[in-house]
């Protein structure tokens, strides 16, 4: 219901949809029936963009409220679906990659760091990400090396003093559908 009165009420030129999208992850939050923002329902009100807008006015027009809020839990349903798959191919990913890591050599500790810096951070330059682990540039150069000869990483630029590398399969998992 709040999703319907902010779309209704419409107070801002734009990002309504972003904010009123918003305010539902943090009502649910709020409840504690989420705890991180992990539903992206913005991906099933796209790709159901004319039901829901028609459901909006069937609200408006007719006060039909049962449809909306069946099509709406609808709406949560898949998009928590879609986010426990998400999760679980992250999951999967991650400890692949972990066993990867754990097979790099006297390195592997340092390594491990970057690898898991890149979970949080899965686009890279090395001179940022030696300041943000507090480790030596030569270091984090050498992890980055082996974290792109083991297809973990892949360098997006070829500007030679500020390469920037990025986790590509972790992130194609997180673009997904959107």
């Amino acid at each position: 219901m709040i999703h319907y009165q902010f779309e209704t009420i419409h107070p801002f030129l734009d990002g309504n949809g972003r904010i009123g999208r918003l305010l539902i992850a943090l009502y649910l939050i709020e409840k504690k029936l989420l705890s991180h923002e992990t539903l992206y329902i913005s991906y099933f009100l796209k790709r159901n963009r004319i039901e829901y807008y028609d459901r909006l006015t069937e609200v408006r027009v007719k006060g039909d409220f049962e449809q909306w809020i069946k099509f709406f839990l609808l709406a949560t349903y898949e998009s928590a679906q879609d986010a426990i798959n998400t999760i679980e191919r992250i999951i999967k990913l991650h400890d692949r990659n972990v066993e990867v890591v754990k097979n790099t050599g006297k390195a592997a500790k340092t390594v491990m760091k970057v690898f898991n810096y890149l979970e949080g951070s899965p686009i890279i330059d090395i001179k940022k990400a030696s300041v943000a682990l507090e480790l030596s540039f030569n270091a984090v150069s050498n992890a980055v090396n082996k974290l792109v000869e083991s297809g973990i990483l892949r360098q997006t630029e070829n500007i030679r003093r500020s390469r920037v590398f990025a986790y590509e399969e972790y992130l194609g998992i997180l673009r997904k559908d959107t």
